[in-house]
């Protein structure tokens, strides 16, 4: 059932924390679990950019990961990660090789360049910066919104920036029945997609493309587009050739506790690719960069396709949320900021 209070952080031993230059338009986020969690990505995009998740693989030495570090900045973000080990390798987090606790911080990053300064970017002491939020933290439902990993983060840009809307971060949680008690699953979302933002279960447009005034398109201006029906038309213009870069990325993390193998996380987080399709129209692009992580934190078993069919819905809920909660920023509107009239969802085609 749907939990509006159920965050990353309703986990036990999960925390996080956002770090935020509103000036630059970037920031990072950095979801931490202190004492471990059994870990697994998946890859669907074409443009990802990260940093040691082949420590999420089954068969890698490391049996568990202590955070997972989402950043804007592009390939410059990954400097974030530094940061984060060498805050919880003072907190004596890690992983014990004897001489040393490493700690283990799979991370990737999403391209916001081009909305603010690209000249500052997230890097080390921001990656610190929001370990302490974190810790500080500790407890409290996660924020959603133009912040973080978020900040700088647009949606529905097939036209370019001058038609985009406000993405962001989001969250959502659901309960579900298991054989040893309900089980959370919660999801966190840094939404930067190139497409639209879909409704999961009516396939309307919630966010997206506004057709600008200066296109000679069917569409009224600030209108959302349906950027799936419309690629091939626009392609045939030549618009997708002369606008459309590696701006995108949506990163996802989801977290259950539910006891998982690395085998099964990494599953799992192939599954939620789907429930990412089902929220973002196109997705898996080459211009998307989109990754799910999963973390596994307790000891509850439960059936792992049951699983997958809540997980991928919490996905949806929470890149629904990202956009919903998204404010304006450097000129992109938000869906809040914009008049009801003309951000009424649009039926997909």
């Amino acid at each position: 059932m749907t939990d509006r209070r159920l965050t990353l952080t309703s986990l036990e031993g999960v925390l996080v924390g956002h770090a935020t230059d509103r000036r630059a338009a970037t920031g990072c986020t950095v979801i931490v679990c202190p004492d471990g969690a059994v870990a697994g990505v998946d890859v669907g995009g074409g443009a990802a950019g990260t940093r040691e998740i082949d420590a999420c693989a089954p068969g890698h030495l490391v049996e568990r990961i202590h955070a997972v570090v989402l950043s804007g900045g592009s390939a410059f973000g990954l400097d974030t990660a530094g940061g984060v080990m060498r805050y919880l390798e003072r907190k004596g987090i890690g992983f014990d090789t004897g001489s040393a606790r490493i700690p283990i911080v799979p991370s990737a990053i999403l391209y916001d360049l081009g909305l603010g300064s690209s000249a500052r970017r997230p890097d080390g002491t921001m990656g610190a910066r929001a370990c302490r939020s974190a810790f500080a933290a500790a407890g409290r439902p996660v924020a959603s919104g133009s912040l973080g990993a978020g900040t700088g983060a647009t949606v529905g840009k097939i036209f370019g920036m001058k038609g985009a809307m406000k993405g962001g971060i989001g969250n959502a949680g659901l309960r579900m029945p298991s054989p040893s008690g309900k089980v959370i699953v919660a999801v966190l979302a840094a939404v930067n997609a190139f497409g639209d933002v879909i409704d999961y279960d009516s396939g309307a447009i919630v966010a997206g493309a506004r057709a600008p005034s200066n296109d000679a398109t069917p569409h009224a201006p600030h209108a959302p587009l349906d950027t799936f029906a419309d690629t091939e038309r626009l392609m045939r213009r030549g618009v997708m050739r002369r606008r459309v870069k590696s701006s995108n990325t949506t990163l996802v993390v989801v977290a259950t506790d539910a006891r998982l193998t690395r085998v099964e996380a990494a599953r799992l987080s192939r599954v939620c690719q789907d429930g990412l399709a089902r929220s973002v129209s196109p997705c898996h692009t080459r211009f998307d960069g989109d990754i799910v992580f999963t973390l596994s934190t307790g000891r509850r078993r439960v059936d792992l396709d049951c699983l997958g069919v809540t997980a991928c819905r919490a996905v949806g809920m929470a890149v629904i949320d990202a956009v919903t909660s998204a404010t304006t920023l450097k000129g992109v509107p938000a869906l809040r900021d914009l008049p009801p009239i003309r951000r009424g969802a649009q039926p997909r085609k």
